[in-house]
């Protein structure tokens, strides 16, 4: 998917819609008769918990991940979860069975079949020629607080045999309790992830602040070398110590790179360079006057290539850039592999700077003007690109990436990139830091593939396909604060068990799409979409809070899966002033708000819509499907709908004035 032609706005509607379409025949079906529940493969449920990650580590390294299954009285398919803690927590949940029905039958892996042992990370393996059953879990019992894990988080073990229960805890920790106890114990976790998530997004900035710092440092390097006239340095980086007397010169850059000592900087005066290639191979910076010294290549490659950990690079201007992007790299044609393909692809075409095992290593103040990327970064952890300017070929088709980080963790910031493809494209590039950069326009913003435990963080975007887009099942990311106006789509996750907060989406066609695995949403903004929130995911896992939905032509759009309530614990979101009392001003609606039903949809929109909301009929209907979930309506509810607004000064300042007359309206 993530080097299809951009050629088609609306592709990423089809493909996602498509997919769970197609997705949705081929799940088992929970039987009719009680006698019938039987476990069933694991991989024809509907899965929720755990990550890809996990997955794919699994499978390529022999270990074993905990799973249930519940058959529900409600829900057609059969329910899988990776983690029995995952299904424990959502059978204590009242809103399981709200959107499911009553849980008719648990199953949970069964490891009194396994003989199990732990390797150093704590998974658990299987003894040789053996593999893990099923086993009621409601006389299994479980192993919690022990020593075992999978790659995202600890687990509980469940066992058939207390006896096999007890001795695993004996032997590698923890204490053992039954299914009653377990689900009792989980209690609400919500809390205690979004302290998570914030503890993450402070040491993400935190991360970023320092390797920001240490790039500054760099930058500050008494100059040692100049290329051409040593009078042409700036009196400010003239060394006290050495003076001008001291600056060596050099005729070329590649010159003036070898003869400098490590941990000083090659200063490039004012003017046009031209090169077939600059290699910067040791620790020092090349520096330039900002955009009045160009360094063009000769059209045929990379210009500057960095190869070593604390070098940098600063204040230049780089053009005669290569034109090899993803459609010119042969290296992509010699693996079939996906992930390997698309890594080859988009990381070995040319570029302006390429930064290759250049740990520490820093790009500033540097503007370049490419047909393909601007700068990659391979296999170069802890570098830093700061005040970048992008200029991109003018359509996306033509173009590429503003940055690529692929392999190691990196800070992009304080950039702006303009048309090209993305914005920032991240391979691998787990802990990773993205803030406060502009795009306009492009193909995406943001574009994340097999990226983990990263920070998206107070970007803008315009005009684009996609504001901020998550591929490939990734985990804990961090996608906050971010600004996405006139695109196609704001903000698009994937992946699980990450935080999409305090996002403002403006005039998109699609504002939020809900989707992934134990995801939360909260505290986002959006205001006046086409649709303002797209739910079609088959198992909905996601927490959906403390929203504002205001002005959009369409609060939501949901046209498969089951019942989504948008509510946890009592609070709910924001949709604009609503024809529904809340007689004991709480500032809670007195009625679940159901924003894409069929009549609550409709309301201060179709004359007669509130009568209709609010007649004996529907009002006795609506008290029946509450009841019987075999009666509810796919789609959305919120059971707290909020009277006024989460966010009152964002929401203010967004739509410009304080309204009360339309759908959607700002509460005074």
């Amino acid at each position: 998917m993530a080097i299809l032609s951009p050629s088609a706005t609306g592709w990423l509607t089809v493909a996602v819609t498509g997919v769970l379409v197609l997705a949705s025949v081929s799940f088992a079906l929970t039987p009719a008769g009680g006698d019938s529940l039987r476990p069933v493969d694991f991989d024809d449920t509907v899965t929720m918990g755990g990550t890809g990650v996990d997955t794919r580590r699994a499978e390529a390294e022999g270990f074993v991940l905990p799973r249930a299954q519940v058959f529900f009285s409600g829900y057609r398919y059969v329910v899988g979860y990776v983690g029995v803690e995952t299904a424990a927590i959502e059978l204590s949940d009242g809103n399981a069975r709200r959107q499911f029905g009553d849980p008719l039958t648990v199953y949970v892996s069964d490891f009194s079949d396994i003989s199990p042992t732990l390797t150093e990370e704590g998974y658990v393996v299987p003894e040789r020629g053996r593999s893990v059953g099923w086993t009621p879990a409601e006389t299994a019992a479980f192993v919690v607080g022990s020593d075992a894990a999978i790659p995202s988080g600890s687990v509980a073990l469940p066992f058939s045999e207390r006896d096999d229960a007890e001795a695993f805890a004996a032997a590698h920790g923890g204490e053992v309790v039954d299914w009653e106890t377990l689900q009792a114990t989980v209690g609400d976790p919500l809390p205690d992830r979004l302290a998570r998530f914030e503890a993450s997004i402070e040491r993400l900035q935190a991360w970023g602040d320092r390797t920001a710092a240490a790039a500054r440092e760099r930058r500050d390097r008494p100059v040692s070398v100049v290329v051409g006239d040593r009078s042409a340095v700036p009196a400010d980086r003239v060394s006290d110590r050495n003076g001008r007397d001291g600056i060596a010169t050099a005729a070329t850059i590649a010159d003036a790179i070898a003869a400098a000592p490590p941990n000083t900087t090659v200063y490039v005066p004012p003017g046009t360079y031209e090169v077939d290639g600059v290699v910067v191979n040791r620790s020092v910076t090349l520096a330039g006057a900002g955009n009045d010294t160009t360094v063009r290549g000769d059209g045929n490659g990379s210009v500057v290539h960095v190869r070593a950990d604390g070098a940098a690079l600063t204040d230049l201007r780089i053009t005669g850039v290569g034109e090899v992007g993803s459609r010119g790299s042969d290296r992509r044609n010699d693996t079939t592999d996906w992930d390997t393909t698309v890594q080859l692809a988009y990381g070995y075409g040319d570029a302006g700077v390429v930064l290759d095992g250049a740990a520490n290593a820093s790009v500033a103040g540097v503007a370049i003007d490419t047909p393909a990327s601007g700068v990659i970064v391979r296999e170069s952890p802890g570098s830093a690109l700061t005040n970048l300017t992008v200029r991109g070929a003018e359509t996306a088709r033509e173009g590429f990436m503003g940055v690529v980080l692929i392999g190691a963790p990196s800070l992009v910031q304080e950039s702006t990139f303009i048309d090209g493809r993305d914005g920032v494209y991240t391979h691998r590039a787990d802990g990773s830091v993205i803030r406060d950069n502009d795009a306009d326009p492009g193909r995406y913003g943001v574009h994340e593939m097999y990226t983990s435990a990263s920070l998206v963080a107070n970007n803008t975007v315009r005009n684009s396909q996609a504001g901020v887009i998550v591929m490939t099942r990734p985990t804990r990311n961090l996608v906050v604060g971010n600004d996405v106006r006139r695109s196609t789509f704001g903000v698009v996750p994937a992946g699980g068990d990450s935080y999409y907060a305090h996002n403002v989406v403006v005039d998109n066609k699609y504002g939020l799409q809900v989707a992934g695995d134990r995801n939360v949403f909260a505290a986002n903004v959006v205001v006046d979409n086409e649709i303002g929130a797209r739910a079609n995911e088959i198992l909905p896992s996601n927490r959906v809070l403390r929203n504002d939905f205001v002005g959009n032509d369409r609060a939501v759009e949901s046209n498969i899966g089951p019942l989504r309530t948008w509510t946890h614990r009592g609070v709910g979101n924001h949709w604009g002033t609503l024809p529904i009392t809340d007689g004991d001003d709480d500032g809670v609606y007195d009625r679940p708000y159901r924003p894409s039903g069929t009549v609550d949809s409709r309301l201060n929109t179709v004359p007669g819509a509130t009568s209709l909301a609010e007649s004996p009929a529907v009002a006795t209907l609506r008290r029946v499907q509450q009841a019987v979930s075999g009666l509810r309506q796919s789609g959305i509810v919120d059971t707290a709908a909020r009277t006024r607004p989460y966010q009152p000064e964002v929401v203010g300042n967004v739509t410009g004035e304080q309204r009360n007359t339309t759908t959607g309206g700002v509460a005074t």
